[in-house]
């Protein structure tokens, strides 16, 4: 995961929200839900997202050693400038996105019979959501979003494919496959979008919808990173929702921080802390533990869970092993099950081509940035990342003087959170 390199801070509050104003969204009309963009222009996307997987270079080590330098342990990173030639080549909103790699599992949980079988299969889905958004073990920084940046995919999800996945067999070993179906009526579609909502804070939010199952997922973060010697601690702050109409369940979530060890050297991910799923009307909770590495010895990647139902006090279902790779649930009539997360079949997003893209869309944005990147020009890729974050600075003023707050297209702010325009459960 690369949500760790995520800088930008300030405690200044966000004054966004409101009502989007006409014509913001493109074809969007009343009750449509995330009928956002035309989704018949859509393809499977096959851009490799693999990086390359090499260790920091000495004239690297110089400048990370003169940024150091100036660092102090616990500074939080507000104003901090790091090089261009750590960046990722995807920006932090499509990666939450490639979060929903399994959306299978995701939609399965709607299929459980009882209350206990979809919690446990909402932390199935928690634990094994991880891993896919991390491509390669190279600590990378994905594109800080531009206020008002946008990302939109979707997926088609074949429906023998949804199944409880506590009887389900899953697929042989080795076949990590990309499933995609045939006939789009013997489908279930699942549609993305994420947008940077606030600058300061840095507040990103995204919403994913199956109209069919009845399913959607509304979630607003932002992060708070700190310098701790030879690593960069980030805490995500906010929460996500999962709702089951057909249920009428809530399940509110929270998300691991994250760290990049060894920064001089190779910089490697790894994921930290206390995180809590809790569905109020059934009183099933689930806590999860991200791991970290002990200074001498021990494993990697590490993770436990425990699921309970509160009113009796009962655990329902545990759960260890690594989040990037093979997981056990022992639930409590003795049964187990193995979940091995490099196996998983991935399901490839449905993006529309660039040039159908709106300017403030992630990768037409970014374009040039990715571009330079990919053919080795560090001094160009920066040159156009300087470019955009300045436009964003003049702009931002421009606001400031006018005192016209930012409004956003498909998020709203209520209360502490920000809750997508037009999501299902408000739908008729």
């Amino acid at each position: 995961m690369a949500y760790f390199w995520r800088i930008r801070h300030s405690h200044q509050k966000d004054s966004s929200g409101g009502k989007i104003p006409p014509m913001q969204c493109v074809g969007r009309t009343p009750n449509s839900g995330s009928e956002l963009v035309l989704s018949e222009d859509e393809k499977s996307d096959n851009e490799d997202k693999e990086e390359t997987e090499l260790g920091v270079m000495e004239d690297q080590r110089s400048i990370i050693l003169h940024l150091i330098s100036q660092l102090k342990l616990g500074m939080d990173l507000t104003k901090v400038v790091l090089p261009t030639f750590i960046l990722e080549k995807r920006s932090l909103l499509e990666m939450y996105a490639d979060f929903m790699a399994h959306p299978d599992l995701l939609l399965a949980i709607t299929a459980g019979a009882t209350p206990e079988e979809r919690v446990i299969c909402f932390v199935e889905y928690y634990l094994t959501a991880f891993h896919e958004g991390r491509k390669g073990a190279l600590a990378k920084k994905p594109y800080n979003p531009i206020i008002g940046e946008t990302f939109h995919c979707s997926w088609e999800v074949p429906k023998d494919k949804v199944k409880p996945k506590r009887t389900a067999p899953h697929s042989p070993a080795g076949c990590h496959e990309h499933p995609m179906a045939d006939d789009p009526s013997k489908s279930y579609k699942l549609r993305f979008v994420a947008e940077q909502v606030s600058h300061h804070p840095p507040i990103s939010c995204f919403y994913c919808e199956c109209k069919e199952k009845r399913l959607c997922v509304n979630t607003h973060v932002w992060t708070k990173s700190k310098f701790m010697g030879m690593s960069v601690g980030v805490s995500m702050i906010g929460e996500g929702v999962l709702r089951l109409l057909e249920h009428e369940e809530e399940y509110v979530f929270t998300l691991p921080s994250a760290y990049a060890r060894s920064i001089l050297t190779i910089p490697w991910v790894e994921l930290g802390g206390k995180v809590s799923i809790n569905c109020a009307k059934t009183g099933y909770s689930a806590t999860v533990i991200f791991h970290t590495k002990p200074f001498y010895g021990g494993k990697v990647h590490r993770v436990t869970a425990e699921v309970k139902h509160n009113p009796t006090n009962t655990i329902v279902c545990k759960a260890h092993g690594e989040w990037n790779g093979t997981l056990e649930f022992t639930y409590s009539n003795g049964e187990t099950k193995v979940i091995d997360t490099t196996t998983l079949p991935v399901y490839p997003k449905k993006i529309r081509p660039l040039e159908k893209q709106g300017p403030m869309e992630s990768r037409n944005l970014w374009r040039e940035v990715t571009r330079y990147l990919r053919l080795g020009d560090i001094d160009a890729a920066t040159e156009q990342k300087r470019h955009l974050e300045e436009k964003q600075r003049v702009e931002e003023r421009k606001r400031e003087n006018l005192r016209t707050p930012w409004k956003p297209k498909y998020f709203i702010q209520e209360g502490d959170g920000w809750v997508y325009v037009n999501p299902l459960w408000k739908a008729h």
